[in-house]
């Protein structure tokens, strides 16, 4: 089982980023697929999570209303869309599995993270 995410980089504060999270190995849509982030000096935070089979989404209020997920069974892989970034985005974020299928079992697989800064 991997996990690999990917598309972060330096944006402007009120820009978009796109991440993306490639899984390996396993079929994605099986189980929940959340994205952390860890920003300097802060706890792990969960900003979005998916639960299997296409099923519903939940997000930290942080990032609500700005932060999409979704997948794309096709390439089974699951994306953060981000947009209205703020200078407190900035973080290393990361994609992990859990164990069951709503987020709630765990995360026992992580991919390597990949670095989101926000600043003009």
């Amino acid at each position: 089982v991997q996990l690999q995410a990917s598309g972060g980089g330096l944006v402007q504060p009120g820009g978009s980023l796109r991440l993306s999270c490639v899984a390996s190995e396993f079929r994605a849509n099986d189980y929940a697929i959340g994205w952390f982030r860890r920003a300097p000096g802060k706890e792990r935070e969960r900003v979005a999570c998916v639960s299997r089979n296409n099923g519903p989404t939940s997000y930290a209020d942080s990032v609500k209303g700005r932060f999409t997920i979704s997948r794309d069974n096709s390439k089974n892989t699951v994306d953060l869309q981000m947009n209205s970034l703020k200078s407190e985005d900035t973080a290393v974020y990361y994609c992990a599995k859990d164990q069951g299928g709503y987020g709630d079992l765990g995360y026992d697989y992580w991919g390597q993270g990949t670095l989101v800064t926000v600043s003009s």
